[in-house]
């Protein structure tokens, strides 16, 4: 479910990028070439839709982000709880160890 999230939030992400790219800004951007078409074909207020689905894009991404991580928290190990395990490991080694060499050493006398 995390990977799912995640590929729809790049996939939101890159059409995000187009979006702004075909916005008019203050220069004109891609969105002037267009501009003649609106006139011929009679659409209207074509700016204001566009603008309306970049912030409906935002808000996904946003959304989608706070679900993953806090999908993702719940699967993931703190990082003390990381240091006990950690530790726990390197004393079963250490005893493990002991025991082995005290095997060794009692078998030769």
């Amino acid at each position: 479910m995390y990977l799912t999230l995640t590929i729809l939030i790049v996939i939101a992400a890159i059409i995000l990028v187009f979006v702004v790219l075909i916005q008019n800004s203050k220069g004109g951007g891609l969105a002037a070439g267009f501009a003649s078409a609106n006139q011929v074909f009679g659409v209207r207020k074509t700016t204001d839709r566009i603008e309306k689905f970049t912030w409906i894009l935002i808000a996904t991404i946003v959304a989608l982000s706070i679900f993953t991580a806090g999908f993702h928290k719940r699967g993931t190990k703190s990082a003390s709880d990381l240091y006990k395990d950690a530790t726990e490991q390197v004393e079963t080694q250490r005893t493990q160890q002991q025991a082995q060499s005290a095997d060794f050493g009692g078998g030769e006398e």
